[in-house]
């Protein structure tokens, strides 16, 4: 009796039940907490949730812009409501990324973003 080769979907399949269906990503603390609208996120004690985008005038990919434009955020930090701009240090957090870029033509919902903030320590 001849035995065949299996066939790729078999043994990805096989693979896969083997393993548990699991895929673990490694990632590198960078220092920097990451969160959307809604969600808390706490680092070095300092608990951060983004509330709202005030204002949203970066230039977007492709375009050539006069200005670079910025991020305004309401945020609450450790309950107490306050305003961060990107790139704008402030004296315990900062907002320092924004994501995804704008794009020309395209409108991003609040759901959409995700901010990053670096804390003091």
């Amino acid at each position: 009796m001849k035995l065949r080769a299996a066939r790729p979907p078999l043994m990805a399949l096989a693979l896969a039940l083997a393993t548990g269906g699991c895929i673990t990503f490694r990632t590198v603390d960078d220092g920097i907490a990451r969160a959307r609208i809604g969600e808390a996120v706490t680092r070095y004690g300092v608990r951060i949730m983004p509330l709202a985008v005030v204002e949203d005038s970066r230039c977007p990919t492709g375009v050539a812009c006069i200005q670079a434009g910025t991020v305004r955020l309401a945020v609450e930090v450790d309950g107490a409501r306050t305003e961060l701009a990107l790139g704008q240090p402030a004296a315990r957090v900062s907002l320092v990324e924004v994501y995804p870029q704008r794009r020309a033509g395209v409108n991003l919902f609040p759901d959409e973003y995700r901010f990053g903030f670096r804390v003091a320590r």
